[in-house]
């Protein structure tokens, strides 16, 4: 399966429309009539940037590496400065951040293969589950679904909708139930039947944060009485509309979970997809799958050159 076939890479263009619009306007009225690289230029460029989410730290490398490139040069139009401009943001981030993650039919490390989805209600965290059996199921994976977040009333009910439109089954038992107890059942299950996927939902307030992450090592230890090494992976769920705030809820979930993993949802809905690009980089967390749509197969793989080109491509 190609990383990045024709539609994937046409709807993470459609997705970033607004941040990459918002990047490229601004840009674009901030360079009208020059044709060189002065300071009111540099200042205004490191106010798109954060205002983009792109990050502090990144966006003062990138203002840097534009000082240094224009240092002593005049362009001849403010559409060649621009580009200047954009060739440095797109070095800095493709060359900057983690590797993406193989395909989903890709061979698996151990079967069943335990995922364990976590995040703050709101976040897109339910749905992130459905869409990733969806394309496990796609690749050819047996997959499962464990309902855990048996916290949040109808959230069985709608966990089961989406499970039902991935094509995928569902183990759960309903509001207040024992969620390590439907974790213990789904791996069981699993075990069983040769699954090779288990996607477990969790709970997602974190208005009681010491009880929740009690919660969720419980989810582990019974996990790991069926499986030693589960959950494989813990993907942390954050919402892309929220900006440095989900920065702020990374930072608490990674005190509490072994994180090993970011899914970035609803790029499509905002003008500051640079978070993405900087979120890694502060968490030293690789950012494995985006969200750019709400149908379920606009979950893709996260692939930094094809972000980063989607976001600052020229229009044609």
């Amino acid at each position: 399966m190609g990383f990045f076939d024709k539609l994937g890479l046409s709807r993470l263009k459609e997705g970033l429309t607004k941040t990459r619009d918002t990047l490229r306007d601004k840009l674009a009225f901030v360079s009208r009539g020059k044709t060189e690289v002065d300071d009111e230029f540099l200042e205004e460029l490191e106010n798109i940037l954060v205002a983009a989410d792109v990050g502090v730290e990144t966006t003062l490398d990138i203002v840097d590496a534009v000082t240094v490139r224009s240092k002593g040069k005049t362009y001849r139009s403010e559409e060649e400065l621009n580009e200047m401009v954009m060739g440095e943001i797109r070095n800095l981030l493709v060359e900057s951040g983690h590797e993406h993650p193989v395909d989903f039919d890709a061979p698996l490390s151990a079967k069943p293969y335990v995922i364990m989805i976590v995040g703050v209600n709101g976040a897109g965290k339910t749905t992130t589950v459905a869409k990733l059996a969806h394309n496990y199921d796609k690749a050819g994976k047996k997959v499962v679904i464990a309902a855990a977040d048996t916290f949040r009333a109808a959230a069985y009910e709608q966990l089961k909708i989406w499970a039902d439109r991935a094509g995928v089954p569902i183990i759960g038992q309903g509001q207040g139930a024992d969620p390590a107890s439907v974790v213990f059942d789904s791996v069981s299950s699993a075990v069983s039947k040769g699954t090779d996927v288990v996607l477990v939902d969790t709970a997602g307030r974190l208005h009681n944060k010491s009880h929740l992450m009690e919660e969720l090592a419980k989810i582990m230890r019974v996990a790991k009485k069926k499986i030693p090494e589960a959950p494989h992976e813990v993907l942390l769920v954050l919402d892309g509309t929220t900006g440095q705030n989900a920065v702020q809820q990374a930072r608490e979930f990674t005190k509490f979970v072994n994180v090993t993993g970011l899914v970035m949802t609803k790029l499509d809905g905002t003008s500051k997809g640079g978070i993405v690009l900087s979120i890694s980089r502060e968490l030293n967390l690789p950012v494995k799958y985006i969200g750019v749509g709400e149908k379920i197969d606009d979950l893709q793989l996260f692939d930094r050159k094809s972000f980063v080109e989607a976001l600052l491509e020229k229009e044609k």
